[in-house]
């Protein structure tokens, strides 16, 4: 195919505009969870594998995280079994952790390392069991009502958050040159798998990592303002008003909430992304522009 010369114009600007980010981020960690619609379509997933590889070609060292909260539904649905949510988390039976985990550690998973090898790249996948990956605590929910004298404990079963991450396994693969595609399943002190949060994962791999930045990939434009406009940085300070305003609820408040973290806790910065935009990945690192919101201390 011959260019015209504004479409090899158009390439070099490109070019020319990504090269200080090459330069800045080169060695440097990126955390990337990857979920929602990015993960359905197809040419999304091969633009998102081919992307996580020119990452890593430039010098980068990209870590998956990846999600599978709507192929975790349509299975349960398939085999009978309706999804229960409490506080936006699954409830989680023994049978339906029996599907998160093929799902996530085993469909999902699989999948994305799969993609990555195919566009280039050398990606491994693990659960949070491989190598005590990550350690888990059963999460549990309390629930005060005015006729109760002491708040209800609410169990949700094999649901968890994070009680630690052992950076040595990601760093043995990193430092190999692999690319770490992990799914978030923990393991408890009681030898049980647990179901986390893949945001939480991300933000708390991040985190033991000192990553440069996290990116959260969702199904809207980032985080929006009462009058449904993209907000494009925010700090704490930002978050609470926000909030106040009723502008970040639902699914929204948990990522806008492990980004904080995360960047407290010693990331460089976190951005929501949204991962229906082709190459979303590349544009936030590679671009003044970015897209979505920047999330800041």
């Amino acid at each position: 195919m011959t260019l015209t010369t504004g479409s090899a114009m158009n390439i070099a600007r490109v070019l020319t505009e990504a090269l200080p980010y090459i330069r800045r981020f080169a060695g440097k960690t990126i955390v990337i969870k990857y979920g929602g619609n990015a993960m359905v379509d197809d040419a999304l997933k091969s633009g998102f594998a081919r992307d996580v590889v020119l990452m890593k070609l430039v010098g980068m060292n990209p870590v998956v995280v990846n999600g599978g909260g709507p192929q975790i539904g349509q299975l349960l649905a398939r085999i009978g079994k309706q999804s229960e949510f409490i506080n936006g988390m699954r409830v989680t039976d023994s049978e339906t952790m029996d599907v998160v985990e093929m799902v996530l550690g085993g469909l999902v998973n699989k999948e994305i390392v799969a993609l990555i090898n195919r566009h280039g790249g050398t990606a491994v996948g693990l659960t949070g069991k491989d190598g005590s990956l990550i350690r888990a605590r059963k999460m549990t929910f309390t629930r005060q009502a005015p006729e109760m004298d002491v708040p209800e404990i609410i169990d949700i079963g094999h649901v968890g958050e994070v009680a630690s991450i052992n950076a040595n396994v990601i760093n043995m693969l990193v430092q190999s040159d692999f690319i770490p595609v992990i799914a978030p399943i923990g393991l408890g002190e009681d030898g049980l798998a647990y179901n986390i949060n893949a945001d939480l994962v991300a933000g708390k791999v991040a985190e033991v990592l000192k990553a440069e930045k996290l990116i959260l990939l969702t199904n809207t434009r980032g985080v929006l303002d009462k009058d449904e406009q993209l907000v494009s940085r925010v700090n704490a300070q930002d978050v609470d008003r926000l909030v106040s305003e009723g502008a970040i609820y639902g699914g929204m408040l948990p990522k806008v909430r492990c980004a904080l973290e995360a960047v407290q806790g010693g990331v460089h910065t976190a951005h929501i992304i949204d991962g229906r935009v082709e190459h979303a990945v590349l544009l936030e690192v590679f671009t003044d522009e970015g897209v979505g919101t920047l999330i800041r201390r």
